[in-house]
């Protein structure tokens, strides 16, 4: 059997990083069984869907590397939902119902009282039809049997129906609910496993009875761990966290795949280059039940680990004009963000303002400056260049290299010196240690 799995938003606001874990958890599922990715757009809102957030999905799942082999809008599907309607309908799946939301919320109160679950009853087939009201419409569920299905993560489950209120599918204006839609397009569309989050188990249940109803075998279930800020709740400054976050703080999309991939396993997070290699590795075994933590910061500290074994051609159509492969090299290890190149690139291969340093520094400087006209620059400059100067002055540590640094580049720290004094020149390093001597 061909895996086939969906990420369904609603176009109503763009992706969070919420979102994105379950459209990530969907792609490497499918990319690890040879399957296809769907993106589904829930658009039945037509009030509060927007064309320009289903935009912005689209092209966050694009600048992310998620990309569908197909996509479908369910504004587009209507006629097949009215027809399985009618199927079920003709059944005896689906019934009108008249109360308002005050007279529901009311008879909950009463049954809570009564120390009843508050589970909607059912009105005679010959109650009378209260006048002037239109009806919405609700799922009858069966309730001679028990819904059980062993989920991928969270195994053996097991729903009483009797204790499920039959769902609302059809409002009174007509207009549809997210659960019948929902399983009309995964019979239609061929959908084989649902990967979504553990809030929609009870959904689950409900909907594998539809599907049932519908004729269809219900496919497989993943119900995962929410996400939650690391400091335990999920926070409005988390829900935000997004791909424009991303974009902004200039961090690469996969360093945050990287995270949501693993955070909530048993697999240790760690910079994974490419989505075929996290697909490899994916496996719904090694989730937990716990709440999954997520930290910005690791995103970050990813990112960095990420960018530090990088190759060139991954990068180079992001750099500043003139920026080749050595340059990369060597300033590589040094980034957290690959934003931060631009500068210390500056460092290699433009001007710096001299630093100033205290007078007994600039006396050091002088001495380099001396030293580094003579020595040989085609081997090891760095070497030669320190070695004799610590033969020359007598000094070491910190009250040579610190000096040196702060003339040559105009930084307290940076990537390691060697490399950078290499590529920076001789004619480049000798113009700033004589002008730190001159000041």
């Amino acid at each position: 059997m061909s895996v086939v799995t969906r990420f369904a938003p609603s176009p109503t606001g763009r992706l969070h990083v919420g979102n994105i874990r379950t459209a990530l958890h969907n792609f490497l599922f499918a990319r690890k069984n040879g399957g296809v990715f769907l993106l589904r757009i829930d658009d039945t809102d037509r009030e509060r869907s927007r064309a320009e957030f289903e935009q912005s999905i689209r092209d966050d799942l694009e600048w992310l590397s998620l990309v569908p082999d197909n996509t479908v809008r369910q504004s587009e599907r209507f006629g097949l939902y009215e027809r399985e309607f009618e199927r079920l309908k003709a059944a005896g799946r689906v019934y009108p119902c008249f109360e308002t939301a005050e007279e529901l919320e009311l008879r909950r109160k009463v049954l809570l009282g009564r120390g009843l679950p508050p589970v909607y009853e059912r009105r005679a087939a010959n109650a009378p039809v209260p006048e002037g009201r239109a009806a919405h419409w609700r799922f009858r569920l069966d309730h001679d049997s028990a819904i059980t299905w062993n989920d991928l993560i969270r195994g053996e489950q097991k729903f009483d129906p009797r204790l499920l209120s039959d769902p609302v599918v059809r409002r009174e204006d007509e207009s549809w609910l997210y659960l019948l839609p929902s399983v009309i397009d995964d019979i239609d569309l061929g959908i084989t496993h649902i990967v979504r989050g553990e809030d929609h188990v009870s959904n689950s249940a409900v909907q594998i009875q539809m599907f049932e109803a519908l004729g269809a075998k219900p496919p497989s279930f993943a119900h995962e761990a929410l996400l939650v800020a690391a400091e335990g709740k999920l926070s409005k400054r988390l829900g935000s966290y997004g791909v424009e976050h991303l974009r902004q703080e200039g961090v690469e999309p996969i360093a945050l795949l990287d995270v949501l991939a693993r955070i909530g396993t048993s697999q240790p997070v760690e910079p994974i280059p490419s989505l075929d290699e996290l697909a490899a590795s994916f496996d719904f075994s090694s989730f937990g039940r716990a709440p999954a933590h997520f930290d910005p910061h690791e995103v970050e500290l990813v990112n960095a680990r990420l960018l530090h074994h990088l190759d060139y051609s991954a990068v180079a159509d992001r750099l500043p004009e003139g920026a080749g492969e050595e340059d990369w090299i060597t300033l590589r290890a040094n980034l957290e963000r690959l934003g931060d190149f631009s500068g210390w690139f500056a460092v290699l291969s433009g001007e710096i303002e001299p630093p100033e340093l205290a007078h007994d520094e600039r006396l050091l400087v002088k001495d380099a400056f001396t030293i580094a006209e003579r020595i040989d620059w085609s081997a090891d400059p760095w070497r030669a260049f320190t070695e004799e100067l610590k033969r020359t002055t007598g000094k070491k540590g910190r009250e040579l290299f610190h000096p040196l640094r702060l003339a040559l580049t105009g930084r307290d720290s940076g990537p390691e010196m060697a490399p950078l004094f290499a590529r920076m020149g001789r004619e480049r390093a000798l113009r700033r240690l004589e002008a730190v001597a001159r000041r």
